[in-house]
């Protein structure tokens, strides 16, 4: 990513983040996390009151993310290194938020791990948390349907500016939740 789209994210990024419902004091999954390019922002919104882990499997990514968070003193990212195993080593109901943000190369539709990511979000949920999804990659119609059978209700599709492969533009997010007794 350009140095330019960088410094304008990380000023922007904030605000993107919390239009999309992120808050104040709230722990965060951001799943596939790459180098943060959303970890940081969503660091700095739920402060020090809050938690932000940031998970991936290419370790690399992970050590550039943290190397950033460290530049700008965050020190409120959790770190959660995976195989490309979909078991989120968290707690039953232990997150306010997770972000699926360009995963679905990764996990496409026919993929049998689709399902048991989603059993998997649905686990470390806390009831009403927010899902927010990006769905580059995939028919996001089709894979609505696999969400709403894993538990989850549309709550939004919400449109923003976005980075995808480096590049900004506006686009759009599904916005789910997880109720209570779901």
């Amino acid at each position: 990513m350009s140095s330019g789209l960088t410094e304008w994210f990380a000023k922007q990024g904030e605000d993107v983040l919390i239009r999309v419902g992120i808050k104040e004091g709230q722990t965060v999954l951001d799943f596939g996390c790459g180098s943060g390019n959303y970890t940081i922002p969503l660091a700095k919104i739920v402060g020090l009151e809050g938690t932000v882990y940031a998970l991936d499997k290419n370790q690399a990514s992970l050590n550039e993310l943290m190397q950033r968070a460290r530049t700008e003193g965050l020190t409120n990212i959790k770190r959660i290194d995976t195989s490309g195993d979909v078991r989120i080593s968290l707690e039953d109901e232990s997150v306010d938020a997770v972000l699926l943000y360009d995963i679905f190369w990764y996990f496409t539709l026919w993929d049998p791990r689709l399902p048991q990511l989603l059993s998997e979000v649905h686990r470390v949920s806390r009831p009403p948390a927010l899902i927010s999804i990006y769905p580059k990659h995939i028919d996001s119609e089709r894979l609505q349907e696999k969400l709403e059978h894993a538990g989850f209700r549309l709550k939004e599709r919400h449109y923003d500016n976005f980075i995808h492969d480096g590049i900004l533009g506006r686009d759009c997010v599904l916005n789910f939740s997880k109720e209570a007794g779901t």
